[in-house]
């Protein structure tokens, strides 16, 4: 929280505020000041999950580095959703939780809050930061929207930093150099993740990064800081062209 509060006093356009508490940890965000409809929108979220800390240091190790450069566009950024179970490093809530299975329920207050935030937003791009403890190497979902999708190029920068994972199977959806490219329906799965509601309410494209847990840390950081860097990479120019 410290590091996030003495980068956003040194870029005036963005705010950080606390939109609400669990297990009496702030939960924060980092946001524009103002909306700017003629430039980039961008959602950015780590730390659901407690037992996957890279996420959490990779976005903000990006930020630190590369936020200040893009203070104009307009920021929805949430730096830990889970910061009860960081400390603890669990997957779960102190309520045994997984918060990533709410996000179309009205049962979680702290979930219900982040939602409010959200309101009336739209995202050009939306990412979600995570590990997994059985990946063999990174992987991302891309939601299949709109197009042309991304998903290949951003993957295939990140491989040489670490090797995708090889499987052609996934959590049982089909991949290939890591990518697994996804077409969701709302009935699709019990409690929807984070990402389902961005692609449904919020964002023209919506991307979940994996990293492997059992990975040496410093590598895994690196490969997030990476993916962020790429994908506003992308965004520019696809906002040039």
């Amino acid at each position: 929280m410290e590091r996030w509060l003495t980068l956003v006093n040194r870029i005036p356009p963005l705010d950080l505020s606390v939109y609400g508490e669990a297990e009496g940890y702030p939960l924060m965000v980092v946001r524009s000041e103002r909306y700017d409809p003629k430039v980039p929108s961008v959602y950015l979220s780590a730390g659901i999950h407690g037992d996957e800390p890279a996420a959490v240091e990779g976005l903000i190790r990006w930020a630190e580095t590369s936020l200040g450069k893009l203070a104009s566009w307009n920021w929805m950024i949430f730096p830990c959703l889970n910061p009860w179970g960081l400390e603890r490093n669990i997957r779960l809530d102190a309520e045994n939780r997984d918060l990533n299975r709410f996000y179309d329920s009205k049962k979680v207050p702290q979930i219900v809050a982040q939602l409010s935030l959200m309101k009336g937003r739209r995202f050009d791009v939306a990412v979600t930061l995570h590990e997994d403890y059985d990946a063999r190497g990174f992987y991302l979902y891309e939601v299949a929207a709109k197009r042309p999708h991304w998903g290949e190029l951003l993957c295939a920068e990140l491989i040489s930093l670490l090797d995708a994972d090889p499987r052609r199977q996934i959590d049982g959806h089909s991949a290939r150099n890591g990518l697994i490219r996804r077409k969701i329906k709302p009935d699709m799965i019990k409690g929807h993740p984070e990402a389902f509601h961005l692609h449904f309410q919020h964002a023209a494209r919506t991307f979940t990064l994996e990293t492997p847990s059992e990975d040496h840390l410093g590598r895994r950081v690196r490969l997030q800081e990476s993916f962020l860097a790429s994908t506003v990479k992308k965004l520019k120019l696809g906002m040039v062209s």
